[in-house]
């Protein structure tokens, strides 16, 4: 299929429950476990742990309907608001939280935050106390000057982003400009967590391949530097798998933080 051809995870017809059992189920076939569900787990579970990121309130704007990576953060932030692109996703995090029938079943990454916090046998605490900490999912649109808009959300301490600015870049200004936007969502001083595929073009989901931003680590130290965030840690975690699904090279987690 000609990259041309690629359809865009935020304005196309985007299947995220389908996206969920493709790329973040306890199917035991699923290819990319280590990279997109233990990898992201293990890196937040030890950077929250350390002690030097927490507070009050916490923004997620992350891909799809996944949950996994905020097992973590609701032990180290009192507030979380969770935003989406897409009504779709919103619905399916919702039916999760409110713990409505044929939600999504996350009890794989429960037992797995539990297990590496050392307490295997409390997963259905953690779950709880992620459910009491989302206080608001949001839908949200970069296009807007507040990407919430006409909901209005403090300023956060810190700031997730996983896997989306490259989805919903075309090119590198946009992914400028729509990180900037994401960073007027920190308090001064505030963190920026974020996980991006790198050297990627695609992914698949169903018959529909979706168009991911090419860049790689350099692209991203640069911009979060000319953006006037401090980079405090960035690893790259090259893929393990071997999977048409996707062309992502390796992923990169990276902190930085907010000048005050």
């Amino acid at each position: 299929m000609d990259c041309t051809s690629h359809k865009f995870y935020h304005e196309d017809e985007f299947d995220s429950r389908m996206c969920v059992d493709m790329y973040f189920s306890d199917k035991p076939d699923m290819v990319f476990a280590d990279d997109v569900l233990k990898f992201p787990m293990e890196k937040l579970h030890q950077t929250f742990s350390a002690g030097e990121i927490k507070g009050d309130t916490l923004i997620d704007i992350s891909f799809g309907s996944f949950i996994h990576h905020l097992h973590s953060a609701c032990d180290f932030f009192k507030t979380i608001y969770s935003l989406k692109f897409s009504e779709k996703c919103i619905m399916e995090l919702s039916r999760w939280l409110n713990t409505c029938t044929g939600a999504l079943d996350w009890n794989h990454t429960l037992s797995y935050a539990t297990a590496l916090e050392g307490n295997s046998d409390q997963s259905e605490d953690k779950a709880i106390r992620l459910k009491t900490a989302i206080k608001q999912i949001v839908q949200c649109d970069t296009e807007k000057e507040n990407i919430t808009d006409p909901v209005v959300l403090p300023q956060a301490d810190c700031v997730i982003s996983a896997w989306v600015l490259e989805h919903i870049s075309k090119n590198q200004d946009d992914y400028i400009r729509y990180l900037n936007k994401i960073i007027k969502c920190l308090k001064p001083g505030g963190n920026l967590i974020l996980f991006a595929l790198l050297n990627a073009t695609y992914f698949t989901v169903g018959q529909d391949r979706f168009h991911v931003l090419n860049y790689d680590e350099n692209f991203i130290r640069k911009v979060l530097t000319r953006e006037g965030l401090i980079v405090n840690h960035c690893e790259v975690h090259k893929r393990t798998s071997l999977s048409d699904l996707a062309d992502y090279k390796s992923i990169l987690f990276i902190t930085a933080h907010k000048e005050q």
